[in-house]
């Protein structure tokens, strides 16, 4: 279900979850806790099955479950698939939804020449978990070995990749979106100068890791992600 059907509802309910957009963001998180809270029901932003059930009462308890995982479940995975495509610009004409990014989160940043993984992800986890601490570098993508908590790969971890050499001090950062005997496929920013899916390879693989804000979702084994073709050896 769309998001923007639990906007709408919070909405006619009285509350501002913000432009009804589709984007599971950090004010519509407030105003769903605002709602849970008034309600008497656990205020912890998260559009589970009694919430939905309170809050959308036409609809019967298995489209509230599924409306969960999609709306809800995992916020800053949602945001990444809808920024995919987003481009750098080449020299100093840099992006300006990429410079918002970082003005939005409050990181220093002169460009998208600068490699700007970390700050994809940085975007994606601050502006939908409004209560998840961020690395003190995040831009550094080997910043985020460490951060949260760490877990077996599945749909929506970050996962870590080394660059160069294992023990050097490049790496990569993205999301996990599915993954094939050879390659994990990285749903990622700055990957062929644009947010989309790459191949890379396990052996790189330096961590997964999970918000400690979010429940954590059960382990999948994801089938193939589309859109990712020949093993990416080099995400610069």
């Amino acid at each position: 279900m769309d998001p923007a059907v639990v906007q709408r509802a919070l909405i006619a309910a009285g509350y501002n979850p913000g432009p009804v957009d589709g984007i599971w963001g950090r004010r519509s998180i407030r105003a769903l806790r605002d709602y849970q809270r008034d309600q008497g029901l656990t205020a912890d932003g998260i559009a589970g099955p009694l919430t939905l059930a309170r809050l959308l009462p036409e609809w019967q308890p298995s489209v509230a479950a599924s409306a969960a995982a999609v709306a809800a479940g995992m916020p800053w995975y949602q945001e990444a698939q809808r920024l995919r495509g987003t481009l750098e610009r080449p020299g100093s004409a840099s992006n300006p939804v990429i410079l918002d990014w970082a003005k939005q989160a409050e990181i220093p940043y002169s460009g998208d020449d600068v490699a700007w993984c970390g700050l994809f992800v940085a975007h994606c986890i601050g502006a939908t978990l409004p209560d998840e601490p961020l690395p003190s570098r995040p831009l550094s993508a080997r910043a985020w070995t460490g951060w949260g908590r760490q877990v077996t790969p599945r749909l929506g971890s970050v996962l870590v990749f080394w660059r160069g050499k294992r023990s050097g001090w490049q790496g990569h950062v993205g999301f996990y979106a599915g993954e094939d005997g050879v390659a994990f496929h990285v749903l990622g920013g700055n990957q062929s100068d644009r947010v989309s899916v790459a191949r890379i390879s396990r052996e790189r693989l330096l961590g997964a890791y999970w918000p400690t804000t979010a429940p954590l979702a059960q382990q999948l084994v994801q089938a193939p992600a589309a859109g990712a073709g020949v093993l990416s050896q080099n995400e610069a």
